[in-house]
């Protein structure tokens, strides 16, 4: 599972993350780009399409381009078994979709979480998992190869790490994933990225300012 392909798969999507990052600095230099007051959300130059993916969600049923169309998205990569970022990034995301609970469900903020941890994770238990920060959260898995693809079109990397005992206990590794949040905008659009430390009263106001500027004619 180690082998030099798999490295080659992660510097490649390294290297588009780096690429990713790139073009938000630039973005942060360009003071006469015309772009919505945000707090926490760091918009792309311009919205970026991303390819074709097709991830299974906790319901079974498949997840595609065309069902995060109509809101803003905030996707967030983990496992269930992370000891750390997982839980805390997905209660302060929670946090923020309580302050969206009493807009329209048509044009409500969603929160997706995607395990990058599909041996371990099923789409049920990672729906399960998602479900416990707060019961709106979208939880979505796919096989390895559909992840990485996935995951490098938003910039992001994921790679599986062994424990001292994994020869042993199959079971014993981590998994390291980036941490950033990305925002993909109605269209389904990769459109920004949010870094932490994360805010979430500040996420919850920055999503309602996007929003009102969308419908705005």
């Amino acid at each position: 599972m180690f082998n030099r392909t798999t490295a080659y798969i992660l510097a490649a999507a390294l290297a588009a993350g780096l690429g990713l990052l790139a073009a938000f600095h630039l973005l942060d230099r360009d003071a006469a780009a015309p772009a919505p007051e945000l707090q926490t959300v760091t918009l792309l130059p311009q919205p970026r399409q991303l390819p074709a993916f097709n991830l299974r969600q906790s319901d079974g049923t498949p997840l595609v381009p065309g069902e995060l169309a109509g809101h803003w998205t905030l996707v967030f990569l983990g496992f269930t078994f992370c000891p750390d970022v997982c839980p805390t990034t997905l209660a302060e995301l929670a946090q923020a979709q309580k302050q969206w609970e009493a807009l329209p469900e048509s044009t409500r903020p969603r929160v997706l979480f995607v395990s990058v941890d599909p041996e371990r994770d099923t789409p049920a238990k990672a729906g399960e998992y998602a479900h416990a920060f707060h019961p709106d959260t979208l939880a979505a898995t796919a096989d390895i190869p559909a992840l990485e693809k996935f995951a490098t079109s938003l910039g992001f990397v994921f790679m599986k790490v062994p424990g001292k005992g994994y020869d042993e206990n199959p079971n014993d590794y981590s998994v390291d994933h980036s941490a950033n949040i990305a925002l993909l905008d109605p269209q389904g659009r990769l459109a920004g990225l949010i870094r932490p430390p994360f805010q979430p009263l500040a996420i919850a106001r920055d999503l309602e300012v996007l929003d009102q500027v969308e419908a705005a004619p």
